[in-house]
């Protein structure tokens, strides 16, 4: 096999004329020759943990009288002969190269370096290079190409110097340097459609999505076979670059989103369980003429603003009439590559940065936002979680989520069909008694869900029918630590969080279990994966940075503030609204969450907040969720198992902004609520002054807190 091409990134980060400390995220011996080849004008030194495990041919390596490595522990008393010995080589212009030990840790996963030893190194102050170290047939897509994929990335990061040396920022540009590499896969600037395509005929018959409704199974090559037949007449339909569904997830829904593509045009999952206003909204921002759903699901769902029929495609109808035609294109799929296949359909090789799906954010905080996702967005996405979580076409993955929610449209659409899982489909998450029994019957291996659909399983599921799960995923909603605990004693299964938003296609953070240990070498330091209360590390390809949320100074990533993101999976702007992107979106790429949060020093990422979910009153920032917990406790109310109460900011003249407290609890009195508080030690300024009795308090179909209805009240009361 021919040798893998390396690229090289940012090598100018190295300085010419003077020495460096350069740490990798990992080394093999093959990086090391690698490494020698790229740096062959350089006198190289290596850096070594006594006792450190370490690959037996490069450790042979090591011990040849030619090279020259330096030995050192890690202890107080050794730190400052570190430091020496390290400034002595740097000074006569030599490269020391960090060797790390073995350690072991998940696919995906950024560094094989423990922070402590990153941070006993960085602690000697010298001039530092962070190299990111990237192999592309570890993390690739089942659709990409062995060829396509022996890739390998050397993408050097800033170099550091001075009081600028610390983990912190060590961690911050070994992300930059790792975002620059991801940035150069040629799966990237591939069309969405294409790749849907690639990954249907891939796993035409080991996979199939099966509906949990009636148990109806729908291999692959069929799926592409009817797809196409629909994409026709949808192609007819409309001359609008966007085409509106309004299906649940089910056969249907991943038929007519398929379909939507393959006619070149653009799917617009629609939210049915929103107000009418928010709906209507959508659909004007979208400027939609033509919708897709079937009879049953809109005789079900009667409140939704449904346009004339006219402009309604209904599948259960139309695809009866088709049977000859989905024939002809079953035998066509089998007969032609996919890429005559594709050609045959008009599908583009490349997608980019085009749009590729349109969805909106749940309008918590106002009107619903177009956010279009790009082909670069979503095809990023899907590598990201998919390179993390590892799964096969022998995994089956429940798919209950609602397709207008961007977790059920990447993580449970699109993700699986060109990965090639196998999905059991129902039309809401809320069954949790039939989604377990459709766990345990189908053998689910990943199960997505939030918090609140969590708790269903906890009233409805035996421990039994979940016995299957490999991960339990959760998102969308904070994950109260009750929750997750009781949720592992009673199912024996840890509880996942991770973290994402809509406009980040959504995965940008999980969680996932440490890896075993090694049998054959049971020693070997085992990397953490998992942090309770944290929303995890990050995805391969994404970057952070935190900022004052009033002054935007940059501060390190262990200081808590506001949460910025970059990455191929990171959307442009919103639909039409260029004021609202200028506001998150800096010239740079770097995109404002709007949530408060920090990094832990094995880079797990924590949020503490929303912006929105916090009040600036006489200068100080007040966290409304740690109010509620508070008040919460005091009451003694399970917040665990249903919201009683929120605490909302409103515009006050003389302090910027007044606390008040939503409660659906009966007979609370505001002073004697604040004498509570105050001998429990919270400040003044943090106790709501004013009390609004509203039941039930207003929550979104995700379970999250709705803002504008909650403000809405505040105001009002």
């Amino acid at each position: 096999m021919a040798s893998p091409a390396t690229h090289i990134l940012n090598r100018e980060a190295i300085p010419e004329q003077r020495g460096a400390l350069i740490i990798p995220n990992r080394f093999s011996f093959h990086d090391l020759l690698l490494l020698e080849k790229i740096l062959g004008n350089r006198s190289l030194v290596y850096l070594v943990e006594e006792n450190a495990a370490t690959d037996p041919h490069l450790a042979a390596h090591l011990e040849r009288e030619d090279v020259t490595a330096l030995v050192f522990t890690r202890s107080a008393e050794s730190a400052k002969a570190l430091q020496g010995a390290l400034e002595s080589h740097l000074d006569t212009e030599d490269l020391v190269v960090y060797v790390p030990g073995l350690s072991l840790t998940r696919q995906g996963s950024l560094t094989s370096v423990p922070a402590e030893t990153l941070e006993f190194i960085l602690s000697a102050g010298v001039p530092t290079v962070p190299l990111f170290i990237d192999y592309l047939r570890e993390t690739r897509l089942s659709i990409e190409r062995l060829a396509d994929t022996d890739l390998i990335w050397f993408s050097f990061g800033a170099l550091l110097e001075g009081a600028a040396v610390s983990l912190d920022n060590y961690r911050e540009n070994l992300l930059l340097a790792g975002e620059a590499a991801f940035n150069q896969r040629p799966v990237l600037e591939m069309h969405l459609s294409r790749a849907l395509l690639e990954g249907l005929k891939h796993n035409a018959l080991s996979s199939r999505v099966i509906d949990g409704l009636d148990e109806g199974q729908m291999r692959f090559d069929k799926l592409l076979a009817v797809a196409i037949a629909v994409s026709k007449v949808i192609r007819q339909a409309t001359r609008k670059d966007r085409v509106g569904i309004i299906l649940p997830p089910g056969r249907a829904g991943i038929v007519a989103n398929l379909a939507v593509l393959f006619a070149g045009k653009i799917p617009v999952n629609l939210n049915f369980t929103g107000a009418k206003e928010a709906v209507e909204s959508c659909i004007r921002q979208a400027d939609l003429d033509h919708f897709i759903s079937v009879d049953a699901f809109a005789r079900k769902v009667q409140r939704f603003p449904w346009p004339p029929n006219k402009q309604i495609t209904f599948l259960e109808r139309l695809i009866p009439r088709m049977k000859l035609r989905i024939l002809y294109w079953f035998a066509l799929s089998k007969i032609l590559s996919s890429g005559a296949l594709a050609s045959l359909l008009g599908i583009p090789a490349r997608g980019g940065d085009k749009e590729a799906v349109l969805l909106f954010t749940s309008g918590s905080s106002g009107e619903p936002k177009g956010v279009p996702l790009s082909h670069r967005n979503l095809l990023a996405n899907v590598n990201q979680f998919g390179a993390r979580l590892n799964l096969g076409v022998e995994d089956r993955l429940l798919a209950c989520l609602p397709l207008f929610h961007s977790f059920g449209s990447t993580v449970t659409l699109w993700y699986p069909i060109i990965e090639g899982v196998t999905m059991i489909t129902y039309p809401s998450p809320l069954e949790a008694g039939k989604l377990a029994q459709l766990v345990k019957h189908y053998k689910v291996s990943l199960l997505l869900a939030t918090p609140t659909f969590l708790r269903g399983y906890l009233r409805k599921a035996e421990p039994k029918q979940l016995a299957s799960a490999k991960l339990v995923v959760t998102g969308a909603e904070k994950l109260p630590r009750k929750v997750a605990e009781e949720f592992e004693k009673k199912f024996g299964k840890p509880v996942l969080e991770g973290y994402g938003l809509t406009e980040t296609s959504p995965v940008t953070n999980v969680n996932l279990p440490d890896p075993d240990p090694d049998p054959a070498d049971p020693g070997l330091p085992i990397l953490p994966n998992a942090r309770p209360g944290s929303v995890g590390q990050m995805l391969p390809g994404v970057t952070v940075r935190i900022s004052d949320p009033d002054s935007g100074e940059h501060l390190p990533l262990r200081k808590s503030g506001m949460i910025w993101l970059r990455g191929a999976n990171i959307f442009k702007g919103y639909l039409d609204k260029p004021e609202l992107t200028r506001e998150v979106i800096a010239e740079d790429g770097w995109f404002k969450t709007g949530d408060i949060g920090r990094m832990d020093a094995d880079g797990f990422l924590y949020i503490e907040g929303r912006l929105s979910r916090f009040s600036k009153i006489a200068g100080e920032m007040v966290p409304h969720e740690t109010i509620e917990a508070a008040i919460s406790k005091e009451l003694g109310l399970d917040t665990e198992q249903e919201r009683k109460i929120a605490v909302v900011g409103i515009p006050d003249e003389s302090k910027g902004e007044t606390l008040v407290l939503l409660s659906a609890t009966d007979d609370l009195d505001v002073t004697q609520l604040r004498y509570k508080l105050l001998e429990s030690g919270m400040t003044n300024l943090w106790i709501p002054k004013k009390i609004v009795k509203i039941d039930p308090i207003p929550v979104l179909a995700s379970g999250k807190l709705d803002i504008k209805a909650c403000e809405t009240a505040a105001r009002r009361g």
